[in-house]
């Protein structure tokens, strides 16, 4: 059924279906994809306009229209076009704290939650990373179709340097990392971006240690040796003195009861351990 806007409020808009003869269309029944706030945002006064018939009551004499009904509603059919684990293309249209929408067609779009952004930065915000209007590739996670949501993932498309640590540090290795964080127990270790190792305050030293800032400051660099992997929890644990026990000589302490490195000689197996 044809008619014509005639008026606007901000609940909806009223069309004109005949001379004499008006109906409204709820600001809920413009459109199947957007949200809309205001009927201003999708129409104007004097448009022609295609509506359904929702209700007509006689008593009262008002007549309830549809605009979203004369088109098909496209997440009828949204599990046949986006299926989980399948790479999409879109386009950042907004951007909040907890992740960015992106447009995968017109009026369709997925939530890249900022967990699924990076498998090795801790992202703050979204905008350190994306910015509206960028393009960017993204995987299916999840489609709910009765409540219109799709669940993306950026990382997922990426590959995940966990699952082939073992590989890059295996048990026994030695390794050189930064100091990044001190804890009661221990000390996080960068070994590569977004990889951590815990050296445990139990392996920093053979003696008692009261806090791991008497052995270890943030920003330090240390070689350690590798006495625990476990990809699937994501841990990996490191140990000062495993390594040291190897060396020849015990490793001797500073005034502050820190172990100063020492250098050994063996070809391959050099290493220089200092502060």
């Amino acid at each position: 059924m044809s008619g014509r806007i005639v008026s606007l409020t901000n609940y909806g808009a009223f069309v004109e279906l005949e001379p004499g003869v008006e109906g409204l269309v709820h600001v809920s029944e413009m459109s199947w994809t957007r949200r809309v706030r205001h009927p201003s945002k999708l129409v104007n006064v004097g448009d022609p306009v295609e509506v359904m018939v929702l209700e007509a009551n006689k008593a009262t004499k008002r007549i309830s229209l549809g605009m979203k009904q004369v088109e098909a509603d496209p997440w009828t059919t949204i599990e046949e076009r986006y299926k989980p684990g399948t790479r999409v293309s879109g386009k950042v249209r907004n951007l909040t704290d907890f992740g960015a929408f992106v447009e995968l067609e017109p009026g369709v779009d997925g939530l890249l939650h900022i967990s699924d952004m990076s498998w090795t930065r801790n992202i703050g915000h979204p905008s350190e990373i994306l910015k509206k209007g960028q393009a960017i590739d993204t995987q299916i996670l999840n489609v709910d179709r009765d409540n219109k949501r799709i669940s993306l993932g950026l990382k997922q498309i990426q590959p995940d340097p966990w699952e082939t640590v073992t590989i890059r540090y295996p048990m026994g290795s030695r390794v050189t990392g930064k100091i990044v964080r001190l804890t009661d127990f221990g000390a996080f270790v960068e070994l590569e971006p977004g990889v951590d190792g815990l050296l445990h305050i139990s392996q920093m030293s053979s003696r008692p240690i009261a806090s791991p800032a008497d052995i270890v400051n943030v920003g330090d660099e240390l070689t350690l040796m590798v006495i625990r992997v476990d990809p699937n929890e994501r841990r990996i644990g490191l140990s000062l003195k495993e390594l040291a026990a190897i060396v020849d000589e015990p490793m001797p302490s500073d005034s502050r009861g820190r172990q100063k490195g020492r250098k050994r000689r063996g070809g391959d197996d050099d290493y220089d351990e200092e502060d």
